[in-house]
Parts: C-alpha cells; sequence; structure tokens
C-alpha cells in the first residue's frame, strides 16, 4: 500500500494542478487474491494488484472526470488537465451546487492485519478444511474464498480530506452430490474469524437433508426465509428503491409516500456503513461520514440514500452514500441491515402448520420497481413443513413475488442476523405468512 501520507499527497499533487472553480480527486488501490475450487479439487489461484486515481472537474456548471491507473505526480497533474479540459467542452447541469464540504470523519475498524498478511497457503488450507467436510459426507465441494486489500484518499477543493485502508473476505460454498445441494457463505474484515470448516458444515447438512426431494404444487405459501433470501430482497429494494434518485424520479416504491405505511410494523430497515457487523468503513466517494440512516422504521418509510448531488436538489444535507462518480445509478445504500426479532429457526419451524423452508433465491430480476415485483427460482435447500415440522425436502420452485407485500407478512423474525449478499446485507430469518410460487 501506498500509506496515508503518499496517497494523500498525491491527491493535494492533482488538486495543485487544477485552475477549476471546484475539484475532487479519489485514489482507490486495491490487492486482490481468489482461490476457486470446483469438485472438491483447487482450480484456480490468482491474484491482481490495480489502482484508479480519478480527477472530477467543475467549471460553472460544467463537471467532467479523468481517470488514469498510474500512481505519480507526472500522471496526477495530467489527469487533472485532461478533467478540465473536458469540463470546459462539456454541457452544463443546472441541478449541480457545489462538491461536498468537510465534515468529522470517525475512526471504524475497517482494516484487519490478519485478512492483509493472508496467503495463498492458508487459504488453500481453509479450502482444505471445506472440501473435508464434503467428503465425510460423499459431497463435492465448489466455491471460493477472497481477500482484498485496499486504501481510499479523498480529497478536494473545499477541503475535504479522507483516508482508509479496507480488507474484506469472503467465502461461497455449495456442497452437492448427484440429486442435492447446499449453500453456506461468510463475508467479513476480519479473516481470522472465518471458520471453513463450520460454514461447510452448514452446507454439507442443507444438501444431505435435501436428498430424494420431490415436486410440489406452485402456489400461495407460508415461508421461513433464511438470511441469503432476505439479504437478496433487501439488496434489490436498495437498487430500485432506496436510493435518491429513483426516489427523485418518481420510480421509488417510496416517491410521495414518505411517512406512510410500506410494510409490516414489525419491519425496521436502515443503512450503517459504521456497524462492525457489516464491512464497515467510515467515509462514501465523496469523503463524507458514513452514518446510520433509516428507511423503513416499524413499517412506515423513512428516508432515501442522498449523495451531495441528489441533496442539493432539495435542500437537504448527503447522507454519506455517494458512490464512484460519474455513474448512472446516484447514491446506494450499501450496508443494509434489518431488525432482529425473539424467534429461532426451530421455534418458526414450530410454528407452522404448512409451508416452505427457503435457503435462498438464485437469478433473482426485476418485474415491477415501483410494485416491487421479483421473480427468481429457490436453490440449494427447499423443504416442505408440515406440523411444525419439516417433513420432505422439495425441488425448487419459481416465485413472482412483491418485496413489500411480502415484507408487510412477517409473523416471527430470528434474533440472529448473519451478514449476507456479499456483505450488502445484515439480515434474520424470517416467518412470511404469503408467498407466491408460480411454477
Amino acid at each position: 500500500m501506498l500509506g496515508k501520507d503518499d496517497s494523500l499527497n498525491l491527491t493535494e499533487t492533482a488538486l495543485a494542478a487544477c485552475t477549476c472553480d471546484q475539484a475532487e480527486v479519489v485514489l482507490h488501490r486495491e490487492d486482490r487474491a481468489l482461490t476457486r475450487f470446483a469438485e472438491s479439487v483447487i482450480h484456480q489461484n490468482v491474484a491482481e494488484a490495480n489502482a484508479t486515481f480519478s480527477v472530477r472537474a467543475v467549471v460553472g456548471k460544467r463537471i467532467a472526470a479523468a481517470k488514469t491507473n498510474q500512481l505519480t505526480a507526472e500522471a496526477a497533474r495530467e489527469t487533472a488537465q485532461r478533467a478540465q479540459e473536458l469540463a470546459a467542452v462539456s454541457a452544463e447541469d443546472k441541478d449541480f451546487r457545489s462538491l461536498a464540504t468537510p465534515q468529522p470523519i470517525r475512526e471504524v475498524p475497517s482494516y484487519a492485519a490478519t485478512t492483509a498478511a493472508s496467503t495463498p497457503e492458508a487459504r488453500a488450507a481453509a479450502v482444505q478444511e471445506a472440501i473435508a467436510a464434503a467428503q465425510r459426507e460423499g459431497c463435492l465441494a465448489s466455491g471460493s474464498l477472497s481477500v482484498e486489500t485496499a486504501e481510499v484518499a479523498i480529497g478536494n477543493s473545499l477541503g475535504v480530506r479522507a483516508y482508509a485502508p479496507v480488507t474484506q473476505a469472503s467465502f461461497v460454498t455449495v456442497i452437492a452430490d448427484d440429486t442435492s445441494s447446499g449453500y453456506a457463505d461468510w463475508y467479513g474484515t476480519d479473516l481470522s474469524q472465518f471458520d471453513p470448516r463450520a460454514i461447510a458444515e452448514r452446507a454439507v447438512r442443507k444438501c444431505v437433508a435435501g436428498r430424494g426431494a420431490e415436486a410440489i404444487e406452485p402456489g400461495v405459501y407460508t415461508v421461513i426465509l433464511e438470511p441469503p433470501a432476505v439479504g437478496d430482497m433487501l439488496s434489490l429494494l436498495s437498487w430500485i428503491g432506496f436510493g435518491a434518485n429513483a426516489y427523485q424520479e418518481g420510480r421509488s416504491f417510496l416517491s410521495g409516500r414518505l411517512g406512510e405505511k410500506v410494510m409490516g410494523p414489525n419491519v425496521s430497515i436502515w443503512d450503517d456503513g459504521t456497524d462492525p457487523r457489516g464491512l464497515p468503513f467510515a467515509f462514501d466517494w465523496e469523503g463524507m461520514p458514513k452514518r446510520k440512516v433509516m428507511l423503513i422504521e416499524k413499517g412506515v418509510a423513512a428516508g432515501v440514500a442522498y449523495d451531495t448531488y441528489a441533496a442539493g436538489k432539495e435542500d437537504k444535507e448527503t447522507t454519506g452514500n455517494a458512490l464512484p462518480a460519474p455513474n448512472t445509478y446516484g447514491p446506494l445504500p450499501t450496508s443494509l441491515f434489518m431488525n432482529t426479532g425473539d424467534a429461532s429457526l426451530d421455534e418458526m419451524i414450530a410454528a407452522t402448520d404448512r409451508g416452505l423452508l427457503v435457503t435462498r433465491f438464485h437469478y433473482t430480476n426485476i418485474v415491477h420497481e415501483k410494485q416491487t415485483i421479483i421473480t427468481g427460482m429457490t436453490r440449494d435447500g427447499t423443504f416442505l413443513i408440515e406440523a411444525g415440522k419439516i417433513v420432505r425436502p422439495v425441488q425448487n420452485l419459481r416465485f413472482t413475488q412483491s418485496i413489500t407485500e411480502a415484507l408487510s407478512a412477517v409473523e416471527m423474525i430470528g434474533r440472529e442476523g448473519r451478514l449476507c449478499e456479499s456483505g450488502y446485507a445484515y439480515t434474520p430469518a424470517i416467518k412470511v405468512a404469503r408467498f407466491n410460487f408460480t411454477s
């Protein structure tokens, strides 16, 4: 890594080369390593190092950006000059107010030395533990273990200065045999908290329990959705409804409905990039501090995510949810949380007369943004519940369901949460009274 001083010095070099009205510089350097395995054999071990140095220049209301992957003083100055030249000939943006102004940033635990020190040998040993867990039950293991070490430095001509290192790790596995499969995952900042055997054994149990699955008629079922399925729904809500762009353009299910009931009173959803249960990071891609942002509070629409640009349209303040500029998405929450409850998974099953236990969704797609209707398949562990007990595995089903309608029919919520959806959402399991399976 460059380190804090060298990274910020490089941003200063670019800012000093800017003679435009306002300028913003973002440095992002990362080292990634991946160990991938299939059918219980490691078949790929790769590593890459990359860097992005971006300058956004403002001339009046004309804005443009230029990028390079060269982290030298000369490249910094050249990129700054190119951004200014592009801004000078760009169309005016009447909605632009200003780049971000400085705000205090508190430190969060975004970096773990154990993750940064990960070696190919250590990752292979962890994968072998997962493979061994699968082989004990006559199954095959596939998946990947990845680690990332990065640093981000941001500065602008209005005085914003931000720097932080970050580490992230993920493990995803599907344990399968000829007739069944099970899924498990883990995401975190600190690789020393990762137990490959325990994670793999969760998937193994799903695979063994899923042997001999039979078809079941589609229809409306009570469902118990495990955290990966819930996380999938929350991440899709983020894309289609929790960002200011969708809200301001009238595409969001929250457009014109702030303060109204949109989900069940037992459901709260928020974004918090500083919460150590997620993948914490201190600031967004404008150098603005991350904080807790209520999106749904006890079923009531509470707010959406803003960056400085979107906030300026409504005379609001940024919520610290900017993505790298320029982009077409606008601000989005990327550290979602849902409230936990007081039930265990076993208690949810025991309280279900007839329904389905769903491990996760696969290939979910959006059918109708404003109505939050999605479609997809169950995968890697779907089971029929009768009289409070799991009676047999069932073959995968296609569902077509409104997310908000599902979250308006939540009867029970798990007391424990889990980080899912590529570290995007921390969610519990939930029991939903009505969920529509179409084929």
